[in-house]
């Protein structure tokens, strides 16, 4: 059995404003450096392996705090970057709502049928997962890793590990700052789903 402690990198100022971060470079700013040090001090004596993060700033600066603060060591991995929203990156979610209700909606109930413009659509964002994840349960077939990923792309990983609904991706959009603990059996059954006309993308 592995264990694996998902983590959401510490706040930026976007996330305090409620724009759209997706894979836009941003820095932590002080409420998130705050919240990365709570995490270290909540992970303490974990027997973390190792840290594995998304290439984003502030997942980066995340990572290595919790590297040096707990001794481990820390690795990017350039497939756990975040989804790309496109011509959405920078937009207030509040903008998007309002100029976009039937989008919003859908990204809402059902993410899987929504690609935002000139973006990345959640099943591409799956098949990078899926993809990494097999490689990671070869390496680490027990004990305890961390995985600094960022939302929404971290609620698509947790998805696919736990073969649960993805939800509101929205409301995901808005988490940072905080950890969940998963537990892995391997081999893990990442099938991709199988695409149709009824659930291709509609923008």
């Amino acid at each position: 059995m592995l264990r694996i402690y998902l983590i959401r990198p510490g706040s930026t100022d976007f996330d305090d404003q409620g724009r759209i971060k997706g894979s836009l470079d941003i820095p932590m700013n002080a409420n998130g450096s705050n919240q990365v040090c709570r995490i270290a001090a909540e992970l303490e004596g974990e027997a973390i392996e190792v840290i594995y993060t998304s290439p984003t700033q502030s997942a980066t600066q995340t990572a290595e705090t919790l590297a040096t603060r707990l001794r481990v060591k820390c690795k990017v991995l350039d497939k756990l970057q975040n989804l790309d929203h496109g011509l959405w990156h920078g937009k207030l979610i509040e903008e998007v709502k309002q100029r976009q209700p039937k989008v919003y909606r859908l990204w809402q109930d059902q993410p899987e049928l929504v690609c935002p413009p000139e973006g990345e659509t959640v099943m591409a964002a799956q098949q990078r997962i899926r993809e990494t994840m097999k490689r990671l349960l070869k390496k680490h077939k027990n004990g305890v890793i961390a995985l600094v990923v960022p939302d929404p792309l971290a609620s698509i990983l947790r998805c696919c590990v736990q073969h649960s609904e993805l939800g509101n991706l929205w409301k995901a959009e808005c988490d940072f700052g905080r950890w969940e603990s998963l537990e892995v059996s391997s081999p893990v059954p990442f099938s991709a789903p199988k695409a149709s006309d009824d659930h291709r993308p509609i923008i």
